[in-house]
């Protein structure tokens, strides 16, 4: 039941933010009680009856069948990783599994990459491992107890990373955003239902941003850094995943040819040498 009353939340999510216009609908003016499309208006829409669509919504059990599920999809104008979410909420059945130890050959392709910030996230944003670069950009992961290692804590748990990301409130979103897409594919995951429990008390902007049921995968982009001892960077970022294990990936930050962040890039580089 936990499962279809969060899908019915993700729906009624993504119904709220469209508009009549959006879907090419005529507006006859007037105000709603409520944002967003009316359940009588995406129904047909979607191809099903406005009472199987409550439904739906309501989290009441019924079987949905994928065409059922595409529809939907387009009719919200989902995007990729909102529609993965849909179908992840709508079947679950993917069982989370303990944080692994990331293998000796990936630790020392980290450490070979002596010029690049470079470390590996797991499930729920765990830091698995990183480099010495890594460290010296983002704080010494080692100095942390092992429970705190997950960005999702550090970003909103850890005053110090206000500082580090002069654009946080735009960081803190993305990681909530890529925190729930991984929610709907392990909804039975004890330890991610804690941490976003922990996060949920400690923190209220956290909380409505997650009640928002934004999902954004965590593939490419770029991030602006505030260093105490190298001024700022802006670096761009490529997550690549390890094909021996999906849930785990490497994330890496370059910064362009040239550039006053690579430069600095170089010097916080030669600063963190022993």
């Amino acid at each position: 039941m936990e499962h279809r009353a969060e899908m019915g939340e993700f729906l009624r999510s993504r119904r709220a933010r469209l508009s009549p216009q959006d879907v090419g609908l005529r507006s006859f003016g007037g105000r709603r009680r409520v944002p967003g499309l009316r359940r009588e208006e995406l129904a047909p829409l979607a191809g099903v009856s406005v009472d199987y669509y409550v439904r739906l919504e309501q989290g009441r059990p019924i079987n949905v069948s994928l065409t059922v599920l595409d529809s939907l999809a387009g009719a919200l104008r989902l995007t990729a990783s909102e529609r993965e979410h849909l179908h992840n909420l709508a079947r679950p059945g993917r069982v989370a599994v303990a944080p692994r130890q990331v293998r000796e050959p990936v630790q020392r392709l980290l450490d070979a990459m002596t010029g690049v910030p470079a470390f590996v996230l797991g499930r729920r944003m765990d830091v698995l491992a990183w480099n010495d670069l890594a460290c010296a950009l983002m704080g010494d992961f080692g100095a942390r107890e092992p429970e705190r290692r997950n960005m999702p804590w550090i970003i909103f748990m850890d005053p110090r990373s206000q500082e580090l990301y002069p654009k946080w409130e735009k960081v803190a979103r993305e990681v909530v955003a890529y925190l729930r897409l991984d929610a709907g594919r392990y909804p039975d995951d004890t330890r991610l239902a804690a941490l976003v429990g922990e996060l949920s008390v400690h923190s209220e902007q956290f909380r409505q941003w997650w009640a928002g049921h934004n999902v954004q995968e965590k593939v490419h982009g770029s991030k602006v850094f505030r260093h105490a001892e190298v001024g700022e960077l802006t670096l761009d970022y490529e997550s690549m995943t390890l094909p021996s294990d999906p849930d785990t990936i490497v994330v890496a930050y370059t910064a362009p040819p040239g550039s006053e962040s690579e430069e600095a890039l170089r010097r916080l580089a030669a600063l963190s040498k022993p």
